[in-house]
């Protein structure tokens, strides 16, 4: 890739912030729609899981190829081509009839997303060559999920309220669509120098395994005993042939050796958990916020406020604490908060004192702001800059299997203990899912101390480069 000037590197990294806006902003806008879209359609509570999942399932299954397909084909094109995907998947969500098909769209807009991410973070990477521009430079993408995840509620209330739920898919035709024009004048067109081979059958064999893990999930409370549990089992069968098959193959698609680093391994299940307690906090607090409580989508959104506001507030008093001493505090401090913050939706009624969960929410966005700049630099491994695609992806995929395992699990639960109407049962029901979110604090406490301790630090790899997990 060329020299390019500062103020240039400055408007490539805008362009790709962009599309990571309008990605992870899609993740927590679309669950203030929810209610909107159960009433429209009629639609179940598996169907609104499918909404959300459809979309996270597809992403976390495709991210590692499109990060490897960017490094092969060309980074600026497979990014042009998901932008063009995503903003036309947009276009379609907004005008789907029924709830099949609006799934069917979130799993071709995920397609879209799934170029994006990891392909926009290999941009970034390598037009920014010097290590502190860089530094710098993935420290604002890292501010920019944050500010996208904690808006997406407002946001979207904003948008359900005034315009219905369609507007908050159409939202992203404009900005995909100027994207798509500054990407073509502006980022420069960049190849590895040795790209990796694509890997289908790790591939196929990581769509199996999230796919019927996930399905397994969300229907086990109306699907036959038998199809659950062939769920379950063939995704463990995928995953018992993915490791072994991955560990032979030439080029893998995941590398398993990556894993033999406590403090990498440790980073994704951490990512993972945090992740999946978010994806489940928005899609509940949704539902309770609207179908229990009565606000319309826009105070739901604005009732949120205080989690949005610790959310973006936190990560920089979290980034220096990870600078001057350690990930360590900041983990175990942001661990013990989400799990209080589980405990304090757990004494959620229908009639609950609105400081309980504004409460709550703050709570929540403090311990989940202190998690996200100890993950970045907890993940370390030996993958070279020139498989940047590849890195990113690594992270990403963990972000967006947790937030499926987080809607599909806590929606499960919900669902499999309702006994009435949402109005009255939503609140009890929901105790044992905010148990399991209290239940991913511990394990983040926990994992905060291991991944931080001597023995931990001896499995680095000698060859280090940082992985952003946000």
């Amino acid at each position: 890739m060329p020299a390019l000037s500062y103020r240039r590197r400055l408007l490539v990294l805008t362009i790709c912030g962009l599309s990571l806006f309008v990605v992870s902003l899609d993740i927590t806008i679309v669950n203030v729609a929810l209610p909107s879209i159960q009433r429209e359609f009629g639609a179940t509570m598996s169907n609104l899981q499918w909404t959300i999942d459809a979309y996270t399932v597809v992403m976390a299954s495709l991210l590692m190829l499109s990060g490897s397909m960017g490094d092969r084909l060309g980074r600026r094109r497979v990014f042009q081509a998901g932008l063009v995907l995503f903003t036309l998947a947009s276009l379609l969500c907004g005008i789907a009839p029924d709830i099949e098909v609006l799934v069917v769209f979130r799993m071709v807009q995920a397609v879209g997303g799934s170029m994006l991410t990891p392909v926009a973070m290999s941009i970034v990477t390598n037009t920014f060559t010097d290590p502190a521009e860089r530094a710098r430079a993935i420290g604002v993408w890292a501010a920019v999920f944050g500010v996208s995840m904690a808006l997406g509620p407002v946001a979207g209330g904003a948008l359900v309220d005034a315009a219905g739920w369609r507007s908050v898919f159409w939202a992203n035709v404009p900005i995909g669509a100027v994207a798509v024009v500054l990407a073509a004048l502006l980022v420069p067109e960049s190849k590895a120098p040795k790209p990796r081979r694509v890997d289908p059958v790790g591939q196929v064999l990581m769509i199996v395994a999230l796919g019927s893990l996930i399905y397994g999930v969300i229907e086990a409370p109306h699907a036959r005993p038998a199809l659950t549990i062939g769920c379950f089992a063939l995704s463990a069968l995928a995953i018992g042939c993915l490791v072994p098959y991955e560990r032979q193959c030439e080029e893998p698609l995941i590398d398993p050796k990556f894993f033999t680093s406590v403090p990498f391994s440790g980073a994704i299940l951490t990512a993972v958990c945090a992740i999946a307690a978010l994806g489940g906090f928005l899609f509940l607090n949704a539902i309770y916020l609207q179908n229990v409580r009565g606000f319309s989508p826009l105070q739901a959104g604005l009732l949120t406020l205080p989690a949005a506001v610790a959310l973006i507030a936190t990560p920089p008093v979290s980034g220096r604490i990870v600078g001057s001493r350690g990930p360590r505090l900041p983990l175990m401090v942001g661990g013990g908060a989400m799990a209080l913050s589980g405990l304090l939706f757990a004494r959620l009624t229908a009639d609950s004192p609105i400081l309980l969960p504004l409460a709550a929410y703050l709570v929540f966005g403090f311990g989940l702001g202190l998690i996200n700049p100890p993950i970045t630099s907890s993940a370390v491994s030996g993958m070279p800059r020139d498989q940047a695609g590849v890195a990113a992806a690594v992270a990403s995929t963990s972000r967006q299997v947790g937030s499926s395992l987080g809607v599909a699990v806590l929606g499960t639960v919900v669902t499999s203990h309702l006994d009435g109407p949402l109005a009255t049962a939503f609140a009890p029901a929901s105790r044992p899912a905010w148990w399991i979110m209290a239940g991913c604090g511990v394990v983040v406490l926990a994992l905060g101390f291991l991944i931080t301790t001597k023995w931990a630090q001896r499995t680095k790899f000698e060859e280090k480069v940082q992985v952003l997990v946000s």
